[in-house]
């Protein structure tokens, strides 16, 4: 497995931070970021089972419009 590192949040400094990568054979991404709260976790849990522990998760390349159209909606507000 090849991971490019797309980048990182810009105003995370030296620590953690949310970040992308591609995985170069499969067009897989991967993301890291921060775990949501207690009620947002609550409100997706209605829709899909979401461990505690979850920080890093992979995203099949088929799911890319998915992201994009969440992209869109978040640039909206």
């Amino acid at each position: 497995m090849t991971l490019r590192f797309v980048g990182k949040d810009p105003e995370s400094g030296d620590h953690g931070s949310p970040a992308v990568w591609v995985d170069e054979s499969t067009k897989d991404l991967l993301l890291q970021g921060w775990k949501a709260d207690g009620q947002t976790r609550r409100d997706c849990a209605a829709d899909v089972s979401q461990p505690d522990h979850e920080a890093v998760i992979r995203v099949p390349k088929r799911m890319i419009p998915l992201l994009r159209e969440a992209l869109d909606v978040a640039e909206l507000e």
